[in-house]
Parts: C-alpha cells; sequence; structure tokens
C-alpha cells in the first residue's frame, strides 16, 4: 500500500472519527429523561417551520393538542405502525432489516426513493433537530435514538410521537389533525380516516387526508390489506377503509396541505430546554 493510499485512507477514518465524536457530543446535549413525564410545548420541527414562515413573511401558528395514548384511536395506532415502523416493539431503536431493504432500493434507482427511520428516530429529528438534511443530524439523530429506547417506555416514545408529529401546515398530533380535518376527536376517527391519517405522514405538507392522492390511496390500500391479513380489521371494515373509489389523479404541482393553524394548545407541561431542566416559558418555535 503506498504512502498517498495510506495517507487517504487515515484522512477518511479522522473524518468519520470527528463526525461521530461531533454527533455525540451534540446528542449528548439534550435532555431525554425529562420526556417520561414532560411533553414539550414547542419542538425544534416547529420553531424551524416557524422560522421558515417569517422568512417568506406569512403568519404561522402552530396548533397542538396534548391527547393521551390511550384515547388515541387503537385502529389509528396499528395503521401508523404498520405505515412506518411495523417493528417498533422489537428493534432497539433502529431497525436494520428496513435500513438494509432502504439501501438496496435507493442504490438500484440511483436516488433515495425510500427512508428507514423508525418512530424513535422521527421523533428525535422532530423533538431536537428538525428536518435539515446533513450527515451530522443523521448521525445525532440516531444516537438521540439510542438514548430515547434506554430512558422511555415504548409506549411513552410512541404516544409522544402521536402527539407531536407534523400532520400539514402548522397541524401537529393527531388531535390536533383528527379535529381539523375530519372534525372529531382523535378517539373518534372511522376507519378509513384512522388510515388516511397514517398514510399521509410521508409528507404531510404535500399529502392531504381530505384530497387523498393517487399515490396515497396506493399507500391506505396497503395499510389496510395488512392490517386485515393481522386481524386488526374484519371484511366490512376493509372494504369501508379502501371505498372502491377509482385512485385519484395526482396533485397539481406546488399545492401544500392545509391553511395556517388558528390556535396553539399544549399539555401543562414545559418546554425542554437544550441539556436543561423543563422551561416552563411559552417559547414560540
Amino acid at each position: 500500500m503506498n504512502r498517498a493510499l495510506l495517507l487517504g485512507v487515515g484522512l477518511a477514518v479522522a473524518a468519520v472519527t470527528l463526525l461521530v465524536t461531533l454527533s455525540a457530543l451534540r446528542a449528548g446535549f439534550y435532555s431525554v429523561a425529562p420526556l417520561a413525564k414532560v411533553a414539550p410545548r414547542r419542538t425544534a420541527l416547529m420553531r424551524q417551520r416557524e422560522t421558515g414562515a417569517r422568512r417568506m413573511g406569512r403568519p404561522y401558528r402552530v396548533d397542538q393538542r396534548w391527547v393521551p395514548y390511550a384515547r388515541i384511536s387503537p385502529v389509528l395506532r396499528r395503521a401508523v405502525l404498520i405505515a412506518e415502523d411495523d417493528a417498533f416493539y422489537s428493534h432497539g431503536g433502529l431497525d436494520w432489516n428496513e435500513i438494509g431493504a432502504s439501501a438496496r432500493t435507493n442504490l438500484e434507482r440511483r436516488r433515495v426513493v425510500r427512508g428507514g427511520s423508525t418512530v424513535t428516530q422521527q421523533l428525535a429529528k422532530n423533538l431536537f433537530l428538525g428536518d435539515r438534511r446533513t450527515l451530522t443530524r443523521k448521525l445525532t439523530e440516531v444516537l438521540l435514538a439510542f438514548r430515547l429506547e434506554r430512558s422511555l417506555s415504548k409506549r411513552r416514545i410512541f404516544e409522544l410521537y402521536l402527539n407531536l408529529i407534523e400532520w400539514g401546515d402548522g397541524i401537529y398530533g393527531v388531535e390536533a389533525a383528527a379535529e381539523r380535518y375530519f372534525q372529531v376527536p382523535s378517539s373518534q376517527l372511522s376507519e378509513r380516516q384512522a388510515v388516511l391519517l397514517a398514510a399521509v405522514i410521508i409528507n404531510p405538507r404535500r399529502y392531504s387526508p381530505l384530497q387523498p392522492a393517487r399515490r396515497i390511496e396506493r399507500r391506505v390500500r396497503m395499510i389496510a390489506s395488512r392490517m386485515r391479513r393481522r386481524g386488526y380489521l374484519d371484511q366490512d371494515q376493509y372494504l369501508a377503509v379502501i371505498g372502491g373509489a377509482p385512485l385519484p389523479p395526482a396533485p397539481l404541482p406546488g399545492w401544500r396541505v392545509g391553511a395556517p393553524a388558528e390556535s396553539a394548545t399544549a399539555p401543562p407541561h414545559g418546554t425542554l430546554a437544550p441539556g436543561g431542566a423543563p422551561d416552563t416559558s411559552a417559547t414560540p418555535r
């Protein structure tokens, strides 16, 4: 092995080591344990969206309404796991099978067409990091996912996820989504409404559960089929979910979901300050 090659390998190893070290330091900066009892008023993603809206000169208000896990529709809970993280209760933060499958698909297509993030990774990203795509952000997300899995129960991770993820422009959490789109609490969603909400998580700012695009209807059929095979839906419920209507056309380019929210509500909890105790001040994102 010549000197130039050795130097190149050494530099690559040093670069990777530096990235991992920086990511580990950043991950350690955030306080995870309080999440067992405290839910943040604002997440990093909410603050990022608000900043983006301000730069564009438009108002942005967060609609987020906390609801306990037990009051969320069981059909919605099962549909979300099937759509987003089928192995949630068996992995420790990362789903290596899904990561491998995603890597193969993306290599075959020569572009990123399939993600491999778990519910825990998505929660880490939403809570602490926002959705900017950088290598250090992804590494930090992975390390935070491991910390969340060690500090919180699966039920608590999933409860936080369902209450805090983005479900439209200014819409966060399942209760706000159910009320805004269907005018019902999340406990009263119909089977089709629940599956539609699960189907649009892939890109809730582009796709609407009220005007489901062709891709969303395909996802609805996929989710409903798996739920039917596993006994979560009976035949009548399955048929009600898939509807039987022809697949609609794709949305127009640039179409976005929802108008800005009109109110912001949250549970009586504080905002998690990175590396510190809950901050009870109402800090807009």
